[in-house]
């Protein structure tokens, strides 16, 4: 059986107590957010582009001065931020939003409110970024924004600070969601949905939001500490003190290369559900499309150096992860091939949204071949910061994500607004878009390999620059023309399109099983039993609705006795765990991720020593003291745990009491200890080994302190009674793991920072 351990505690329906635009500033409905997701996304693309076409018509001829050198870095800047995090993952996880719960049975996501606050949050992150234009600071260094440059005095003005401050805040929305994912795909499917007969689109879904939970974390380290160096006078990126640039582009792009997987994974999802859906045929080889997704998501953590091959790491690191870049084009191609064995020999309809789904089938493998070039080290080497860069990961994202995901909104505009996208103008913006796109890019391979640098304002009147140059902003205004009709097809259909029905595509995911668009509920009536990984097209086949198909790559994972015990038994775990509580685990997971940037950061400078202020100058035995106090706290809460469970609410009382004490106790120490240094001179800015210190304990003080916050709310409580018979016992659990994750986390900063530095 699959696991459906509980269904969200919705509050009460905002959509249904209120009406017109409060209802949706007031949801909480997943649909709705998706929703939300989706057009906000739409609305920076629109700006994203805007600013393309600037700097086109700048480089639509040499030495021309429509833009200042100023202008232009800011708004390629702007660019690319947007693109990638205001566009690209708001417009994916929109349609996760959207689609997960539905196709796996489910009434909302796991935490309706968490949904809601991750959109908001997001929301918040962007209008602080483009806040920066009202206050004339713009970022101007770059999405990848290296240091040392990036810190005072090589950037003066507030620009970085934007830059850090809104993505940061997109970052915790975007953390939520992937949790809010990972629990709703864990916790809510319908009966009978095993793991292996999850739709495509929802394993995609998940493997995005492990990315998500490992890869943001280490890129909010490096802003933070980027933040600090700016505004605190840290030195973690100021090489006048012997700082290493590197550590930057380390923690960035173990961050930024699978962030090109979290913009793809979803897409690869939505042409899965699209190919075989309008070649009337099951996917070919659903267990090596899911697995190949699954390798992708943890293996990219291997690759992210290929980005660094001209800064001199070395011979090995070079060999490394050239050899590892290559690797991962693998399962790309496992993809690509699944497909069109899907294709073959099917009942091709060529509907829009298959339209699209080839045309990522011819483009996107130009981009995963450049990709294998760049694992090549010379090739990189004499490529590297050329437009054939810029063509490269175009063709990835733009032929790739973009299509896809324009793919997937004609394919799913039925189901979220009952009515269908008119088909003249969707096939005029389908042919505007594909040529834009390929006469954008495809030259800038040619252009990048006569040298063509990339992220220069203007260029030299060299033989044939120009002209292919031209032929550049030109495919980019007819892409623009492409995107500015689908608003008019979404305008024009929203009033007038023509009514879709529960299932225009005869589709064979949920999804398309309830009304469209769906109720609040989603589901009215009962599911239909899942035995496949496609279940209306089983009950069409026993009905006789719709011929039976041909077993082609049909996979009944799950469906023998044996291998359904089998599967109950991996899914034991999760059926045990209840939903806050696996929340909590996958938030420790993703904060672990946190905690290793700052670790990297202070083993990077920790033996670097300066004469000055280094690990033999701490207190090992007072740090000691009060360290046994946090880690005595760990017993004392499981000790609290246990009377709750034998409904001793005295005894939960006093430990949870102790456990507060104890906690305090660690607080007050540490500021014992962080006064003291003061008293000796010794500040965030006093070399790098103090900034790697005072940041790393800092932050685990911090949570420590939101700890203590959560464990008094519950202490509260308790003595207000809410325990009684056993009520809440989820989230005392939960909050018991974060106590034990802070516990955790300090035995290894406790080892690191202070047994390392007394022994060696």
């Amino acid at each position: 059986m699959a696991t459906v351990a509980h269904e969200p505690s919705r509050p009460a329906e905002a959509d249904e107590r209120y009406s017109g635009l409060l209802a949706w500033l007031a949801t909480t409905d997943h649909k709705r957010i998706g929703i939300l997701y989706i057009g906000t996304g739409l609305v920076f693309l629109l700006v994203a582009g805007f600013e393309a076409l600037l700097m086109r018509i700048q480089l639509t001829q040499p030495r021309l001065e429509f833009l200042s050198p100023q202008a232009y870095n800011a708004l390629f800047t702007m660019h690319g931020t947007t693109m990638v995090f205001l566009v690209g993952m708001p417009i994916l996880f929109g349609f996760i939003n959207y689609v997960v719960p539905l196709q796996v049975g489910a009434r909302d996501m796991a935490f309706p409110r968490l949904n809601a606050l991750s959109y908001w949050t997001f929301l918040f992150g962007s209008l602080i970024l483009h806040f920066s234009f009202l206050m004339n600071a713009v970022p101007d260094m770059g999405w990848y924004a290296y240091a040392p440059l990036t810190v005072r005095p090589y950037t003066t003005h507030p620009g970085v600070d934007f830059w850090i401050v809104s993505l940061l805040v997109t970052a915790v929305g975007s953390i939520a969601t992937a949790v809010n994912v990972v629990v709703t795909v864990a916790k809510l499917r319908a009966p009978g949905m095993t793991a292996f007969r999850m739709p495509i689109f929802t394993w995609m879904g998940l493997a995005t939001s492990v990315i998500a939970l490992y890869a943001l974390p280490p890129l909010a380290a490096a802003q933070v500490m980027l933040l600090f160096d700016r505004q605190f006078g840290t030195h973690f990126f100021d090489e006048r003190l012997g700082a290493d640039p590197l550590l930057w582009q380390h923690l960035f792009w173990f961050f930024g290369h699978p962030e090109v997987y979290i913009l793809i994974l979803p897409a690869f999802g939505m042409i899965s559900e699209i190919v075989p859906v309008f070649a009337g045929k099951r996917i070919f080889g659903y267990p090596f499309v899911v697995g190949s997704g699954v390798f992708i998501a943890f293996y990219s953590m291997l690759v992210w150096a290929h980005h660094m091959f001209t800064a001199g790491m070395g011979f090995i690191p070079e060999a490394f992860f050239g050899a590892t870049t290559m690797v991962i084009a693998i399962p790309t191609g496992v993809k690509i091939l699944n497909w069109l064995a899907t294709i073959w020999g099917g009942r091709i309809r060529f509907e829009i949204p298959m339209l699209y789904a080839l045309a990522l089938l011819v483009l996107f493998p130009i981009g995963g071949v450049t990709g294998v070039h760049f694992a090549t080290v010379p090739i990189d080497w004499q490529t590297t910061d050329t437009y054939y860069v810029v063509a490269h990961f175009h063709y990835v994202l733009f032929a790739g994500t973009i299509l896809a995901s324009l793919g997937g909104f004609y394919y799913w505009f039925p189901k979220m607004f009952g009515r269908m996208l008119d088909d003249r103008l969707g096939i005029w913006q389908f042919w505007l878009t594909a040529i834009g796109v390929n006469l954008t890019f495809f030259p800038m391979h040619v252009v990048g390999l006569m040298g063509m640098p990339r992220r220069v304002y203007t260029y030299p009147d060299l033989p044939w620059w120009g002209a292919i140059n031209v032929l550049i902003s030109l495919g980019a205004f007819l892409t623009a023309a492409g995107v500015l009709l689908l608003v008019v097809n979404v305008a024009y259909s929203l009033r007038r399109g023509r009514i879709a029905g529960e299932n225009p595509w005869d589709a064979w995911t949920l999804e398309w099983a309830t009304a469209s668009p769906p109720p609040p509920q989603n589901f009215t009536a009962p599911l239909p039993p899942v035995r496949s990984d496609r279940p209306l097209w089983d009950v069409g086949e026993e009905t006789g609705d719709r011929p039976v198909l041909r077993n082609e790559g049909r996979q009944e994972t799950g469906g023998g006795s044996g291998e359904g015990s089998s599967e109950a038994a991996r899914a034991g775990f999760v059926a045990r765990t209840p939903a806050t509580l696996l929340g909590m685990y996958t938030f420790i997971a993703s904060e672990s991720f946190f905690f290793g940037g700052l670790l990297t950061a202070f083993l990077y400078y920790r033996s670097r020593d300066d004469g000055g202020f280094g690990p033999h100058d701490l207190d090992f035995l007072q740090t000691a003291l009060f360290s046994v106090a946090l880690f005595a706290s760990s017993l004392t809460i499981v000790l609290a745990e246990k009377r709750l469970h034998h409904g001793d609410l005295g005894g939960f009382r006093a430990w949870l009491l102790a456990t507060i004490a104890l906690g305090a106790a660690f607080i007050v120490g540490q500021g014992m200890e962080y006064v003291t240094l003061y008293r000796e001179g010794v500040t965030l800015s006093t070399n790098l080994f103090s900034s790697a210190f005072f940041t790393l304990t800092g932050f685990h003080g911090l949570h420590v302190l939101i700890g203590l916050l959560a464990l008094g709310i519950v202490a509260w409580l308790a003595f207000k009674g809410e325990f009684r018979n056993g009520r809440h016992e989820g989230a005392v659990r939960s909050v018991a793991w974060y106590w034990h994750f802070v516990d955790g986390v300090w035995v290894v900063v406790f080892t690191v920072v202070y047994v390392l530095g007394m022994l060696t």
